[in-house]
């Protein structure tokens, strides 16, 4: 990718980053869900539901670009706004997911029959979502657009998620002990939720192209 491109080359870029990211994800989300039942390895299992999350950042950014891409003259601050809050819910969704399914994995004591899946899985993830989260904010910088950014964020959560299920996934296969990830995912939670409200504050009064923070819309009374 050049350095320095017009809008409209940007935001295709952007177009293909997402529906890279949307269709990664669902295929990232039925393998891991797929060996996570097989192998009642929930942290997998999880993982695999988080990607579903993930997806849905993705197409809240490529229905912005699409439509911004389409119209370059108009006001996106609206599209923005409504991709900030699909993405800020899909955080919201995705630390409610990982506390639900730690407590789930600590109540229950479950372990896996093997963690071999949850380490081929997640080094994969690591290299695929570290390029991804580099080429969104390198697109999101140049067009200023926070929905984009956001979403590289999104991506980047991802990142830690993957190295949580490594490190459990590793661990396990040491120790035989499997609640390695259990403290790591609820970190990942608390991350997600500050994403997540970051997110909708950002859709409530989010910064223009022009550099200026804009007033969230009028209400009518």
């Amino acid at each position: 990718m050049e350095d320095t491109l017009s809008a409209g080359k940007l935001y295709r870029w952007a177009i293909i980053l997402a529906v890279f990211t949307v269709f990664y994800n669902i295929l990232e989300g039925l393998v891991s869900v797929y060996l996570g039942f097989e192998d009642d390895a929930l942290s997998l299992f999880g993982f695999g539901v988080d990607s579903f999350v993930e997806a849905i950042s993705g197409v809240g950014v490529w229905h912005m670009a699409v439509r911004i891409r389409q119209n370059l003259a108009g006001d996106t601050d609206v599209f923005e706004r409504q991709t900030l809050k699909i993405t800020g819910g899909a955080f919201y969704i995705l630390a409610a997911g990982l506390i639900a399914s730690t407590a789930y994995n600590i109540i229950q004591g479950k372990h896996p029959k093997t963690a071999f899946w949850g380490i081929v899985v997640s080094c994969i993830s690591i290299m695929v979502m570290w390029l991804l989260v580099h080429y969104k904010v390198k697109v999101g910088t140049q067009l200023n657009s926070q929905a984009i950014l956001s979403d590289a964020a999104c991506t980047r959560t991802c990142i830690y998620l993957s190295v949580v299920l490594l490190v459990g996934s590793i661990g396990y296969e040491l120790t035989g002990v499997g609640w390695f990830d259990s403290a790591g995912a609820l970190i990942i939670a608390a991350l997600s939720y500050k994403e997540g409200r970051e997110a909708f504050e950002k859709a409530r009064g989010k910064s223009c192209c022009c550099g200026h923070t804009c007033a969230p819309p009028a209400q009518n009374d």
